[in-house]
């Protein structure tokens, strides 16, 4: 297969949502049609003990809910598909926002009976600063919800796109009976099943009197109605809007009954893009290119709990990358070369000899990587757009055993370099901080800290309204403005200068104080 083929036949997209609308089931089982999985454990029942294949870290396990984003890779017909299953929960939005970077498209998984939430419009947001392709899944379609025409209704206002359903349900709930496929014209029948796959029936014609057979004659009727309505409504779908970013096709189903899983799946591999140019501080990098270029935009200490190693993983932007071969590491300006990198199906991992534009790859990391890192075959490029943001909620971090102190530091530099908060050294005292955008971040913490690394800590409070970054092309302002603000001074972990406002007044009278300071609410400057 030629690079050229190679490129075209690569498909990397993030399944997005709110938190319990299905989207690790989701995930899970996109990968049972992908072979990758064999069996489908129900995430949330008890009777299966095999939990959620991407939801692989202790505590995801415990709480069942997704913590981390997970990286799979399958082979599906002739495509080769990379999903990146991200955290719902709002208090790890920023692992989401910086996959978001990563990927060419998106699933959005909207719960029937709950509508599109506000977690949903944020991610939403940033899809479209970044023109993402968008597909929305309608999920729960078995139990009772919200009518199908509403659901359409609420996600073009909610999420302010435009939408084109390319399937449709027949009834709804304990009714429900299946859907009718648009894009392929196929009727696909109903049959609760977490295991199996569905039978599907070509049926080109809805008027064929044979429908009634399938589905009854109240429900062909309202079928057919239905579908004179959706083409007087909605234009005719055309792939091109979908790939501007324009339009949503809509799809309906059950991830956790298997239905309408695979149309999704065969619809998504047609339409959705492949690998795209990627907007670097110098120039537009093209996929096609021979030089190889990546960023990394996320870390994850301890994949393996039996050895204490870090992954750093990269999306290939252009060019192929080998095994063994010498790559720059544009910001230590040194080259590194990679024995063992890994291609991950989920927590199962295998080393890769080659990969290509749109491929994930997991680089053994021993402290070299931060999040945003760029590796090339030479040039000197910068990726963009992998922000940290000013976190919401602050903490003092404390050693609960002084015999641990070597382990608890470890732990909190691993963790950091993963993104998962971040940490200010207070000027005033030489106290650890450490900035979260939401409670369940410390539990985490705290959490992965004891299982992972052996070592405690315990929280204490402190007030903080807001951490910024703060620079000035005028050196003697900025002395000037560290020495009067002393005490609410600190530094991140690059040793960048951060001012810990503890209330909104006292930020903004700093900022009408000092008119030659920029102050920055996100790390990207």
């Amino acid at each position: 297969m030629t690079f050229q083929e190679e490129i075209k036949r690569r498909r990397t997209f993030a399944i997005i949502s709110h938190p319990d609308a299905g989207k690790t089931t989701l995930t899970e089982k996109l990968l049972l049609f992908g072979g990758a999985i064999h069996v489908a454990g129900a995430v949330k029942s008890n009777k299966i003990k095999k939990t959620a294949t991407s939801d692989w870290m202790e505590i995801e396990k415990q709480r069942g809910i997704s913590v981390a984003t997970s990286v799979m890779g399958f082979e599906y017909g002739d495509y080769k598909v990379n999903i990146l299953d991200t955290p719902g929960h709002q208090d790890f939005a920023e692992d989401t926002f910086r996959t978001l970077t990563a990927v060419d498209s998106v699933i959005i998984v909207i719960d029937a009976a709950k509508g599109v939430e506000a977690q949903t419009r944020k991610l939403m947001e940033v899809c479209r600063m970044r023109k993402t392709p968008v597909i929305v899944f309608i999920n729960k379609m078995d139990r009772e919800g919200k009518d199908p025409f509403d659901l359409l209704d609420e996600v073009e206002a909610e999420l302010s796109i435009k939408v084109r359903p390319l399937s449709w349900p027949i009834n709804i709930g304990q009714r429900f009976k299946g859907v009718y496929n648009l894009f392929e014209h196929h009727l696909d029948l109903y049959t609760p099943s977490k295991q199996i796959i569905t039978e599907s029936i070509a049926f080109d014609d809805i008027n064929n009197p044979e429908l009634e057979e399938y589905i009854g004659e109240t429900d062909a009727a309202k079928l057919r109605e239905d579908m004179e309505l959706i083409e007087g409504v909605y234009p005719e779908f055309d792939p091109e809007p979908y790939l501007a970013g324009d339009i949503a096709p809509v799809f309906f189903g059950s991830a956790l009954n298997n239905f309408g899983v695979k149309e999704l799946l065969d619809c998504f591999v047609k339409i959705a893009p492949s690998p795209r140019p990627v907007q670097t501080l110098e120039r537009v990098v093209n996929p096609e290119e021979e030089g190889f270029s990546g960023f990394i935009f996320k870390i994850h200490a301890n994949m393996d709990p039996n050895h204490r190693s870090c992954i750093a993983f990269v999306k290939i932007c252009s060019g192929k990358f080998e095994r063994n071969v010498n790559y720059k590491h544009v910001r230590h300006n040194k080259l590194l070369r990679f024995s063992s990198p890994t291609a991950f199906m989920a927590q199962k991992k295998e080393v890769v000899d080659e990969a290509f534009p749109g491929d994930i790859v997991g680089l053994p990391d021993t402290g070299n990587f931060k999040i945003g890192d760029s590796l090339t075959s030479g040039e000197e490029i910068h990726f963009k757009g992998l922000p940290s943001f000013s976190p919401e909620m602050f903490k003092y971090i404390e050693n609960a055993d002084p015999m641990k102190a070597k382990q608890l530091n470890k732990g909190i530099d691993q963790l950091m370099d993963e993104g998962v908060a971040q940490i200010f050294t207070h000027q005033n005292n030489g106290r650890k901080i450490i900035g979260t955008v939401g409670q369940l971040q410390f539990e985490v913490i705290q959490y992965r800290l004891l299982h992972e690394y052996g070592a405690q800590c315990h929280w204490e409070p402190i007030s903080l309204y807001k951490a910024c970054w703060i620079e000035s092309d005028d050196p003697a302002e900025l002395e000037n403005f560290k020495r009067r603000k002393f005490q609410y001074m600190a530094v991140d972990k690059e040793g960048r200068d951060v001012f810990l406002a503890d209330s909104g007044y006292i930020l903004q009278m700093a900022q009408n104080d000092f008119q030659n300071i920029r102050f920055h609410f996100s790390s990207e400057f």
